[in-house]
């Protein structure tokens, strides 16, 4: 399962990635429509698609001629489920603490 996380995080880290996912919610597409709103090659968006597909992230598959890509939801329900892990904590209001740490330390002495 590790191993399988450090993938998914490792290949979320990028926002190119992030941005392909997002394209992906809306429904399978093309490579070359992938490549689209992109100013890099389809070389190197072809490896951000290998990316997400060794991480388990979206499949491919050939229909004809074209290459096509499908985002996989199922694949990240580990990463959520072990970032779920750190919503038991509340947030930390910093104004709070400061004036409590105000309140509770000594002043220092100019």
């Amino acid at each position: 399962m590790t191993r399988d996380l450090d993938q998914a995080f490792a290949a979320l880290a990028d926002p190119t990635r992030r941005a392909i996912l997002t394209m992906l919610l809306e429904d399978d597409m093309a490579v070359t429509d992938v490549a689209e709103p992109f100013e890099m090659s389809l070389a190197a968006i072809s490896k951000h698609l290998t990316v997400l597909t060794n991480a388990g992230l979206i499949s491919q598959e050939k229909r004809g001629r074209v290459k096509w890509c499908k985002l996989e939801p199922d694949a990240l329900r580990a990463a959520s489920v072990w970032m779920q892990g750190f919503g038991q904590f509340e947030p930390v209001n910093l104004d709070a603490f400061e004036r409590f740490l105000e309140s509770e330390l000594p002043e220092e002495s100019a």
